[in-house]
């Protein structure tokens, strides 16, 4: 396998994120190919870590100054052996392709965890939609969508939103897409609950990560009331999760963005994230207003370069990192740990360094790896892609129902397969291998495609 990992290395040079990924996900397979000769003799794994195609163009706009701009865009069809590809758009300035490979890949087997048969796929522009007047946005989600619409379709690729791209985006490429293709169909998810979308898929990462975060707890008979808990983040997923936090009465006392962090020895509560949601989804403004607006919260500015993430170096029980890849440590491993911190759920997308990841586990940490515990995002994602299909809509009872049997589901699957391959309790393990044998064993099925 290290003779395999450097082939794969050297024909992707330069993108650290991808080979972090594949390092990551082969660590956990050494058992199921010793047991099933099958997987390598079909060379599944050297076949997996080659996408199925990489698009990459040209997106040209025009500013509200009547000021031409270029932007790169991509989409990357990694792998549709169990359905139409499936992952987000993220529009941010660090979007290049080693990252949206990384996202790409981890898409695959978050999808296979899923009860939903979809593939893994993620796309994205180094546009960054911060500052921008809604106008300017609309401009360029068009000219975007006037690209990847040649290559996505509600049986091929059917993108949703991350980073940078929420409901106004996915409106303005909705669009865009339908008057280009002169179609109304569920090619987008995500979409506006009056058109198409589904009651509760915004909240549904986050809602997602917490539901699953509880069934990991129950496992050591624990839970979340009472405790006290450090969120990174202040967009979607970060907001939905400390919502579900608050109401299982946990305390959640920090939140960050791109600027810096609070630390509230108060908590957060009610009225504290009606201000954050309207201070960052509406003013579109940054952490530091909420000390001025709150007694006894503290903002920490980021300092370039430094080691570690002063956030993660509170006293506190859980952990739920949900801002972007590696944004957790070796160093913060060390604080958290230090902290007392006994569970750590991703939020965000391979979260944690490799280091980190192995500080947690020697230290008894429970960790859940991001392609399982914000897995309900694209779970709920394809309950939406049903309904479009069926044109109906469910109630939010109904969808939230759906989506703790789903990640519940997640949960004993992945606990079930790390024990299966001599890894109990490791949720890393048995995330990648129930995903891994779910897709290898379609691939076999399907021929040399």
């Amino acid at each position: 396998m290290p003779e395999t990992l450097q082939k794969i290395f050297s024909r992707n040079p330069n993108e650290p994120e991808f080979h972090q990924a594949i390092e990551k996900f082969c660590s956990s397979l050494k058992t199921v190919l010793l047991k099933h000769p099958k997987y390598t003799k079909h060379c599944i794994f050297e076949r997996l870590t080659e996408p199925d195609r990489i698009i990459i163009f040209r997106v040209p706009w025009i500013d509200d100054h009547g000021a031409l701009q270029i932007n790169r865009g991509y989409r990357v069809q990694f792998n549709n052996a169990l359905g139409p590809y499936k992952g987000g758009l993220r529009f941010h300035p660090s979007v290049n392709l080693s990252i949206l490979k990384f996202l790409a890949f981890e898409q695959i087997f978050k999808n296979a965890l899923t009860t939903v048969n979809l593939g893994g796929g993620k796309g994205g522009s180094d546009f960054n939609p911060k500052g921008k007047t809604n106008n300017e946005v609309m401009i360029f989600c068009q000219s975007f969508m006037n690209e990847l619409s040649r290559h996505i379709g509600q049986n091929t690729d059917i993108p949703a939103g991350d980073i940078g791209v929420g409901g106004r985006e996915i409106g303005y490429m909705f669009g865009q897409y339908k008057k280009i293709r002169n179609e109304f169909t569920g090619v987008l998810t995500g979409k506006g609950s009056g058109w198409g979308g589904s009651i509760l898929r915004p909240e549904a990462t986050g809602y997602g990560l917490i539901y699953f975060s509880q069934y990991m707890l129950e496992t050591i008979g624990e839970n979340i009331e009472g405790k006290i808990c450090l969120v990174s983040g202040a967009g979607n997923v970060a907001q939905y999760a400390i919502e579900k936090l608050i109401e299982l009465n946990a305390k959640v006392i920090t939140f960050s963005d791109s600027t810096g962090y609070i630390y509230d020895e108060d908590g957060i509560d009610e009225e504290k994230l009606k201000f954050i949601v309207r201070l960052k989804n509406v003013d579109k403004g940054y952490v530091v207003d909420y000390a001025g607006k709150f007694r006894n919260a503290v903002f920490t500015p980021i300092i370039p370069n430094q080691k570690s993430n002063p956030l993660w170096d509170h006293k506190a029980n859980y952990a739920f990192p949900s801002a972007t890849q590696n944004e957790v440590n070796q160093i913060d491993a060390e604080n958290l740990v230090r902290n007392g911190i006994k569970l750590l759920a991703e939020g965000s997308n391979m979260s944690c360094t490799t280091e980190a990841i192995n500080i947690l586990l020697d230290a008894g940490v429970l960790y859940g790896p991001g392609k399982a515990s914000n897995a309900g995002g694209v779970a709920v994602s394809g309950l939406e892609m049903s309904q479009n299909s069926s044109y109906m809509s469910w109630t939010r009872e109904e969808v939230n129902s759906k989506l703790k049997n789903i990640m519940k589901n997640i949960h004993d699957t992945s606990l079930m397969h790390a024990e299966m391959y001599g890894a109990k309790g490791r949720y890393m393990d048995g995330a990648n291998i129930a995903g891994f044998i779910k897709v290898a064993d379609a691939m076999i099925d399907q021929g040399v495609v």
